[in-house]
């Protein structure tokens, strides 16, 4: 049943229409208990390793998604950190994806002073990568990480200062 859901869930991803489908049908993020790893290159942009999509993480190719499925490393724990912010947005999938959007949105100007700062400065990001090595801060925050809404008040200026401090150690 468990790898049934992985063939129908990979034949789905290839129809960029899906995402409709997989909206109704995905679980509120408070009843995702893990996120399977599934591949599909539609939906991941190159440079990118890995996507939270509606519960599930989507990798470029079927090797990394078997990876991801049997090892708990520190891409797993990063995106396991999206699926506790997704509980603090109002336990939805939707609503966490339109504030990411919209800070990725805010950080494309700053763009031209950092590369890739719309991704790097989202709060939602930071909280992530920030913790993505400790791997008890999923278990310790089973309602919910919200480290993000403290970064998400600061400018982009403390934002980067911040960002600078913990991807130095």
């Amino acid at each position: 049943m468990f790898f049934g859901l992985f063939r129908n869930f990979a034949s789905v991803m290839r129809n960029p229409l899906s995402i409709l489908r997989l909206l109704m049908k995905a679980k509120r993020p408070s009843r995702t208990v893990d996120m399977p790893a599934v591949s599909d290159t539609f939906w991941l942009r190159s440079g990118y390793e890995a996507l939270t999509f509606f519960g599930f993480i989507v990798t470029h190719t079927q090797r990394e998604a078997d990876h991801i499925n049997h090892h708990y490393d520190e891409l797993k724990n990063h995106e396991m950190i999206h699926l506790r912010q997704a509980q603090t947005t109002g336990d939805s999938w939707l609503w966490f994806y339109i504030l990411y959007s919209w800070y990725w949105m805010r950080g494309l100007c700053w763009s031209r002073r950092m590369k890739h700062a719309a991704y790097l400065l989202n709060p939602f990001e930071m909280e992530a990568y920030k913790h993505m090595h400790d791997f008890s801060y999923v278990g310790q925050h089973r309602e919910g990480a919200d480290e993000w809404r403290e970064y998400a008040k600061m400018n982009y200026e403390e934002r980067r200062a911040v960002y600078d401090s913990f991807m130095k150690r």
